[in-house]
């Protein structure tokens, strides 16, 4: 059994174990994700509009981390312009519990 699911603007195909890692949640032990867009159990699949109605995937969180520091430069030549920018995303891993449907 698997199911699509969307959270953070992105879509991630999980099954139940998987780990996983998605934009940060708040401080939580548990979390419910119920944008699914899609449920498949072997013969029967269900698709949503845009999401399957009753669908949820629980999940257990397991550590909140800091993704790669990644830098923007910006170089205008001959104008003695110069601009850093850096940025590091919050991020949560997960565990994927259960999926209901």
């Amino acid at each position: 059994m698997y199911a699509i699911i969307e959270t953070g603007g992105k879509q991630e195909k999980v099954s139940v174990g998987d780990v996983l890692t998605i934009e940060r949640i708040p401080n939580k032990k548990d979390v419910t994700l119920s944008h699914v867009l899609l449920v498949c159990d072997g013969e029967k699949v269900e698709v949503g509009k845009p999401y399957v109605k009753g669908a949820k995937v629980s999940a257990q969180v397991l550590a909140q981390e800091r993704g790669p520091k990644l830098i923007a430069f910006t170089y205008r030549r001959r104008k003695s312009s110069r601009r850093i920018h850096g940025h590091r995303q919050e991020l949560t891993r997960i565990k994927i519990t259960e999926i209901s449907s």
